[in-house]
């Protein structure tokens, strides 16, 4: 290899590591700055990966290379991998919070993806369970077990509370605060929360405490984790989801559904009972409120089938 292409490929190799290094300050940034959890530094890792692949490929190695038309080709790529609009409006979200960091500290002069549009995404709505298919749910573990009693005590406070499954798996004794009748829930990026929970809930939680949570403690493991696996370790968030999956098929349920189905089903309910859309928010822990009024769509949904059953013209 000639001189002058040795160092070539060092000097590439160099900045190869300045654009790693550029990448490495914003995961920094967000982990220690902004709190983020896991799950959202997994998911960014996963996006700007991709972004990586795209620059180096384009021969930019640096991030404040980018310009505007870098980030059209890059939206192109990803159109003509038939990735849905949803995932590329998730990794824009990753790669603009990428280069505004850029920009906030100096290192980059314009910010390229200012004029560039997200992906029109088509609204969905999430998967909803009816008063009765939540029953029928609640009623399948067998609490004649100890585990059943556990997967009782979980499902109630999943619809109960309407918390994430993150959330659920986070719970700690010491967040409980049942003589208010409420818990304290970390969300997103640690933000506290004080959400309401039911008798029913309450009385089940109590009840595993009491019966089945001192015997799977495990001194040094389970610390106070509030629900454990048969090992004394804090349940995962794949074993919530098996089991919710489990005990729904186990009801006779065949739509798709999944742990954040409670979710969604609980802010629907309380809007379906009149509940304010405020209050909704803030015990869903929504930042912005237009995240919350998905679910007013789905509550239209709903008046508007009470319209044509019981309406003489509808």
């Amino acid at each position: 290899m000639k001189k002058g292409r040795i160092i070539s490929v060092l000097v590439k190799e160099k900045e190869d590591l300045k654009l790693d290094s550029e990448i490495r300050q914003y995961f920094n940034f967000l982990r220690l700055e902004k709190g983020s959890s896991q799950h959202t530094l997994h998911s960014y890792q996963f996006d700007l990966a991709k972004y990586r692949a795209f620059l180096v490929d384009q021969n930019i190695v640096t991030v404040s290379r980018v310009k505007e038309e870098h980030l059209s080709e890059f939206l192109k790529e990803l159109a003509r991998k038939r990735l849905s609009p949803r995932s590329v409006a998730r990794i824009l979200s990753a790669v603009r919070g990428l280069h505004r960091f850029m920009v906030g500290e100096g290192l980059h002069d314009d910010d390229p993806t200012e004029n560039i549009d997200t992906p029109k995404r088509s609204k969905t709505l999430p998967g909803v369970l009816s008063v009765a298919e939540i029953d029928a749910i609640l009623k399948q573990p067998d609490v004649r077990k100890p585990l059943g009693v556990r997967d009782r005590a979980m499902l109630e406070v999943l619809y109960a509370t309407g918390v994430r499954v993150s959330e659920l798996t986070n719970l700690k004794q010491s967040n409980l605060m049942f003589d208010s009748d409420l818990i304290l829930v970390f969300g997103k990026g640690s933000k506290e929360r004080l959400v309401p929970i039911g008798p029913s809930a309450v009385d089940w939680v109590t009840t595993y405490q009491r019966d089945v949570r001192i015997h799977l403690v495990k001194a040094g493991r389970s610390k106070d984790v509030l629900f454990l696996n048969f090992r004394g370790g804090k349940l995962s968030r794949a074993a919530i989801r098996d089991l919710v999956v489990k005990y729904a098929r186990a009801a006779g349920i065949r739509k798709e559904i999944h742990p954040h189905t409670f979710r969604h089903s609980f802010a629907t309910h309380l809007l379906e009972g009149g509940a304010d859309l405020r209050a909704v928010q803030e015990m869903l822990g929504h930042v912005d409120i237009s995240t919350t009024q998905i679910y007013t769509h789905i509550d239209r949904e709903y008046l508007k089938e009470v319209h044509r059953t019981f309406h003489p013209r509808a």
